[in-house]
């Protein structure tokens, strides 16, 4: 599907990244398209998965989610099985916002967004209960200084 998106296609992309709520007159009026046009691009980029929702950004500090830890995890297990029970086990904590397995040093990588270090504890607790890890270090987050941006496209 990336040989078919177009300039155009970007342009969408783009302006719905800075703000998904736009109106299709709105959002065809900013790409330079008719609203006809512009809707059979946008249902093309969801049809193909490009476009896979639309979520709205919350300012995290406003609900008492002030504390942000990236977590390093390093496991000595690699089977299919482990990975599986590990993964899912993992998805089951709501406070972790983002969770990618990574090369290097350490295995994996969450984020934890949650109000304070006792909460933040309850997760580590609620982490390390069911699989066996080999290490977990936690990274705590000072300021954010980007959060959130736009796929650069």
């Amino acid at each position: 599907m990336a040989d078919k998106i177009d300039q155009t296609d970007k342009r969408i992309l783009r302006e719905l990244q800075t703000d998904a709520t736009l109106s299709q007159r709105e959002l065809a009026d900013r790409v330079g398209l008719s609203q006809n046009a512009c809707w059979r691009r946008l249902k093309a980029l969801n049809e193909n998965g490009v476009i896979t929702g639309s979520t709205a950004r919350i300012a995290r500090e406003k609900l008492g989610l002030s504390l942000v830890v990236f977590v390093m995890l390093r496991t000595r297990h690699h089977s299919t099985d482990w990975l599986q029970a590990f993964r899912s086990h993992v998805l089951t904590i709501p406070e972790v916002v983002d969770f990618h397995r990574i090369g290097g040093d350490y295995d994996y990588q969450l984020k934890v967004v949650t109000e304070d270090m006792a909460s933040y504890d309850k997760v580590y607790q609620r982490l390390i209960e069911k699989v066996e890890l080999d290490s977990v270090t936690s990274y705590f987050a000072m300021e954010a200084i980007a959060e959130g941006r736009p796929l650069p496209i």
